[in-house]
């Protein structure tokens, strides 16, 4: 990689702000693309995302926006998407540059259900980025902590440890603490199966079960998510480093994660489209949830994966979710 890459991130929710304001402190101008035309105007008027952490206020000389996704592209070496895996490839159509020679960084918690691949997959098989350029972001760390510079760490994942010691320096500061790994694969599966059990967990608060069921919960999620890992990519890895369990143990309990109040609001009895209007914001573990299913019961030898088909049974089954977890309870130890 050369010394002074350009760094553009793709995206305008409250992660891709925090990724943008962790770039901030280590880069004199970072690109920023984000589709709403309104919200990059604010940003240039206002110092701040009109619609996502509101509180964190940027210079603007350091920022190069743009609605064009090509010219944000053409200008940067290092491109972070943090679009919602449902709205990535609509995103990815509007391409007309080769991305051959970027590094391309996942901070997608989910798979593109165009192609039914991880977004590394998707950027390697349809894009013609090699492997080695291909690098994944995961936490634990909220976006809202962040900006309140609260201490928050994060694993760059990549093939190339260069480029993820690279990556991970830019992202470092006082506030985060970053460390790499080469086990690009299964943390981005771990990055999209902690919001499933995350709604798990907030499906489980909404009908009233305990701190008790939600820790043995919790120690299962993460078993299966071993499981999950193991039958789609075996490889050598710590399930319980923080790439896997502290994100999953962030996500399924911090009061600032979507899909737990996702899955809280469906415990609670809420449709799913209702509890997407009401929070106005993606759950990611939704759209994973369906992807985690269908990858699982593709595979010759499936994983035994209990709490990912209960919650893809409440959410596109429509089963009562206080019958589903009655059943579930008997499948945990």
């Amino acid at each position: 990689m050369k010394s002074e890459l350009k760094y553009a991130v793709f995206g305008s929710g409250s992660w891709a702000t925090a990724i943008v304001k962790m770039l901030t402190e280590n880069l004199d101008e970072v690109t920023w693309y984000m589709r709403s035309v309104y919200a990059k105007e604010h940003l240039i008027r206002e110092q701040h995302n009109p619609n996502y952490l509101s509180a964190v206020e940027f210079k603007i000389e350091q920022l190069n926006l743009t609605n064009n996704i090509n010219e944000a592209v053409a200008h940067a070496d290092v491109l972070i998407f943090v679009i919602p895996s449902a709205f990535i490839f609509s995103e990815l159509e509007k391409l007309n540059i080769s991305l051959e020679d970027k590094t391309i960084v996942s901070a997608v918690k989910g798979i593109v259900p165009e192609s039914g691949l991880l977004l590394g997959e998707h950027f390697n098989q349809k894009h013609n980025v090699t492997l080695d350029n291909i690098a994944v972001i995961a936490g634990p760390c909220h976006a809202e902590e962040v900006a309140l510079e609260r201490l928050s760490y994060l694993t760059i994942s990549c093939a190339d440890q260069n480029k993820a010691a690279q990556i991970a320096n830019k992202l470092s500061s006082n506030y985060i603490k970053t460390k790499i790994s080469d086990d690009v694969i299964g943390t981005e599966y771990a990055v999209m199966l902690k919001n499933i059990y995350a709604i798990a967990a907030g499906i489980a608060h909404g009908l009233g079960y305990g701190d008790n069921f939600q820790s043995v919960l919790m120690s299962n999620a993460i078993r299966e998510m071993k499981r999950f890992i193991k039958k789609t990519h075996k490889m050598k890895r710590n399930i319980n480093n923080s790439a896997y369990l502290g994100d999953l143990l962030v996500t399924g309990y911090s009061v600032f994660s979507r899909n737990r109040m996702f899955g809280n609001m469906i415990g609670k009895g809420y449709t799913v489209k209702s509890a997407m209007l009401e929070m106005n914001m993606i759950a990611e573990g939704y759209y994973a949830a369906n992807s985690a299913f269908l990858l699982n019961k593709k595979n010759a030898k499936k994983a035994d994966v209990p709490i990912i088909n209960a919650v893809y049974s409440i959410l596109y089954e429509h089963k009562d979710a206080k019958k589903v977890f009655k059943k579930l309870t008997d499948k945990l130890d």
